[in-house]
């Protein structure tokens, strides 16, 4: 009796005192041990996480969500002890793997939640708390730009912290979308209706530092290893107070979790590569987000391709997450019954993006039993349910409820406002003089759906302004900066500048071949047109310097794509996640500077040899090095506002182009005044003027007329240099800005 009582004292409003709680625990001592890692929380949240008898639903009682400042000093403190006893790489690591041992104990020791289980986990100190949200939304329409289509109609209903509520529907249910919604991704759509954070009418992107969202596609990086791809998230993501130790212990922790222990080293692969399997670059698509310790978590079919012990893996891992409070939100395609069981909640959508049930799922059947559809035994439900909305199963007659009523009859059932057209539609299925057929219905009720007939000319100016409108949201949505919430300080621009550089270079040492093929390519273009082209003393090596521009700038140019359109995926998924993008650019420019510098020393160590100019290699290196600058960025804005295709295009016909037109020197005077803002007239007369500076004494006539002939002055040989660096420099700043600007989030 008076263990009994002092239980329920825990669990009232009234706090128990010190003793009476050692009573419970059977400690004779009242004492408190620091530990290292009894206060690894980022945001003191404090849960108090109880299971009740009849559905074993989670409580949760949080603190005020906006006081960082009494929380930073604990933890600033607990951080500068922690790294005073843990400095070696090896203590570090030691420091996780105990934890992770500590954190498999307790798990097991919590599965059979007996009496002292509870007790244990409600005054555990040491459990890791995060912020919560929880997320409501009210008469949720989505409706398509353009064509007026509704995506999603009148969705209510609410998502928890601690709990993982599954998506399911038919194909074309808007499952999604909705997911799309409620992240704050949907482009291209009108969204209506009302969306709570937290029960405020605030943006989602305010809390965007602790929100993961997890790709239907697998965007990872295929030349890094699926460790240091979590780790890049980790490093980047995570608070920039958090001790490395702790970290580790996140990295760790997802790694083990996600049973990805045996392939962390492994490359995970590209399309020309092979690298790990399907199954476990899903997996590692999921940890890049788990890495992050977000609040809520959205994922788009993570269970896709996935084999059913995979599956389960990572149920488990969500599951885990739970229970420190964070709201999972995922989309699912027909789950196994094990799997279904280790859903909290359900979201059914019929065709049209309208609810059919949304609420605990262990008691869909029951909701559906009440409508007089049951399950048929050895029948998995999920699959049974997705079966009726699709139309491929009928409803007995007894029920009475068509696949098509459903959505309606979910509406009365909680009260929900029914659309007008939609109840007029109820009320004459409810006739029992009608005999209303399925397909007719359908018609019926989703009349708002079907498209009127229209001309040609208007189809194409409807898909014209939806374009427009969707690149107008786009826009938009990338300079959306809303207020910070999420209380979470990453690193800042510096920082990541570091971690990308360490990225990106380990992504250039195993493209090692590629940079090979490259070097040697300007090798041979260097000897070809070394041997073929002598610099005449008529000309000073006009037409030998003419061909260098055109093969150097083409074939820097296709190099350089490369930075920028082979992970521009990776890129708006980082940059979606508030990664910074000044730090991405300017990386990958860091980088490439090692080829700006390095190629005029390569196609110069034979092209110099073999045409032997009057000028000295310096002079060619400098006018070299600065022409490889400019059309490095030009480059760069090819990749960045062209597909693949188109972008190697004009990096091919551009330099050819520019150069015929740089190269006429009897034309029209729009021809020429053309010419003056071509990057290779620059070059060539930089070429030129430092080729004709070597001639002295009776050569200085024909210096003079040759210069004449060209319209070159000598005096201008800086000026050129400082010109190509100045394009070089505002094509990159052009790139950069359409990189932030017309990014897909």
């Amino acid at each position: 009796m008076q263990l009994s009582s002092q239980f329920s004292g825990r669990f009232s409003k009234r706090s128990p005192s010190d003793l009476d709680m050692a009573k419970i625990l059977n400690r004779t001592e009242i004492e408190e041990t620091p530990t290292h890692d009894s206060k690894r929380t980022e945001l003191g949240h404090h849960l108090d996480i109880a299971y009740t008898k009849d559905d074993d639903q989670i409580s949760i009682a949080s603190s005020d969500y906006s006081e960082p400042a009494k929380r930073n000093t604990k933890k600033n403190k607990n951080t500068k002890e922690k790294e005073k006893d843990i400095n070696t790489h090896s203590q570090i690591f030691k420091y996780a793997y105990s934890q992770l041992e500590k954190e498999k104990a307790q798990q097991q020791q919590n599965k059979n939640l007996t009496f002292s289980g509870v007790i244990s986990m409600a005054t555990d100190k040491d459990t890791k708390k995060r912020p919560l949200i929880e997320i409501d939304f009210r008469d949720l329409t989505v409706t398509l730009k353009g064509k007026r289509k509704n995506i999603l109609r009148s969705v209510n209903g609410k998502i928890k912290p601690g709990r993982i509520t599954a998506i399911m529907g038919p194909s074309g249910a808007g499952k999604t979308t909705f997911l799309s919604a409620i992240a704050g991704k949907a482009v291209g759509c009108t969204v209506n209706g009302t969306i709570l954070i937290n029960g405020k009418s605030v943006s989602i992107h305010s809390y965007r530092k602790i929100i993961g969202f997890v790709p239907q596609d697998d965007i990872v990086h295929g030349n890094l290893t699926v460790e240091e791809n979590l780790w890049f998230s980790a490093r980047c993501r995570l608070s920039a107070d958090l001790p490395k130790p702790d970290k580790v212990l996140v990295v760790e922790r997802v790694i083990d979790s996600l049973g990805l222990q045996t392939i962390r080293g492994s490359v995970v692969g590209t399309v020309e590569k092979r690298g790990i399997s399907g199954g476990q670059r899903k997996r590692v698509n999921v940890g890049i987000e788990l890495v992050m310790e977000p609040s809520l978590l959205f994922l788009d079919e993570p269970t896709s391709g996935l084999d059913s012990s995979s599956s389960q893996l990572l149920l488990r891992s969500l599951r885990r997450e739970a229970l420190e409070g964070v709201n999972i939100c995922m989309v699912v395609h027909q789950p196994s019954y094990a799997l279904f069981q280790m859903f909290d909640d359900l979201i059914l959508l019929a065709k049209g993006g309208l609810t059919v049930y949304h609420g605990p799922a262990k008691k869909v059947e029951e909701y559906f039993t009440s409508l007089g559809i049951n399950v048929p035994d050895r029948v998995n439900p999920p699959d049974y349910f997705i079966d009726i909305l699709e139309g491929m199963i009928r409803t007995s007659s007894s029920s009475g409820v068509g696949y098509t009523e459903l959505p309606v009859r979910w509406m009365m059932h909680n009260g929900y406002p029914i659309p007008h057209d939609m109840r007029i539609n109820t009320e004459e299925s409810l006739t029992p003089t009608v005999n209303m057929d399925n397909e007719n219905a359908d018609d019926r009720v989703f009349s708002d759906s079907a498209v009127e007939e229209k001309s040609f000319a208007g189809e194409v100016w409807q898909d014209v302004k939806a374009n427009v409108e969707k690149k107008r949201d786009r826009i938009r949505h990338n300079f959306l900066r809303p207020t910070d919430l999420s209380y979470r300080r990453t690193p800042n621009v510096f920082l990541q500048y570091k971690y990308f550089l360490g990225r990106v270079g380990k992504q250039r040492m195993r493209e090692a071949k590629t940079q090979a093929m490259d070097y040697l390519i300007l090798l041979i273009a260097g000897a070809c047109l070394g041997s073929l082209t002598k610099a005449s003393d008529q000309n000073f090596g006009y037409g030998a310097y003419t061909y260098t521009i055109i093969a150097v700038s083409l074939l820097c140019k296709i190099a350089a794509l490369r930075s920028f359109s082979l992970d521009k995926l990776q890129y708006w998924r980082e940059s979606a996640s508030g990664i910074s993008s000044l730090a991405h650019f300017v990386s990958k420019d860091t980088v490439d500077l090692f080829n700006t510098i390095i190629k005029p020393v390569v196609y110069l160590s034979m092209f110099y040899f073999f045409s032997n100019p009057k000028s000295s290699f310096a002079y060619n290196y400098a006018v070299l090095l600065c022409l490889v600058y400019c059309v490095t960025g030009i480059a760069y804005a090819l990749a960045i506002f062209l597909d693949p295709g188109p972008s190697q295009l004009f990096s091919v016909l551009l330099p050819v182009v520019l150069t015929l037109v740089s190269t006429q020197n009897h034309t029209s005077s729009f021809v020429k005044d053309l010419s003056n803002f071509c990057y290779p007239k620059w070059a060539l007369e930089a070429f030129v003027i430092g080729n004709s500076e070597r001639y002295y004494g009776v050569w200085l006539l024909t210096r003079c007329g040759a210069l004449l002939r060209f319209g070159y002055n000598v005096h201008n040989w800086a000026l050129r240099l400082s010109f190509l660096l100045l394009t070089g420099l505002a094509f990159r700043a052009v790139a950069f800005i359409g990189m932030v600007t017309l990014q897909k989030k």
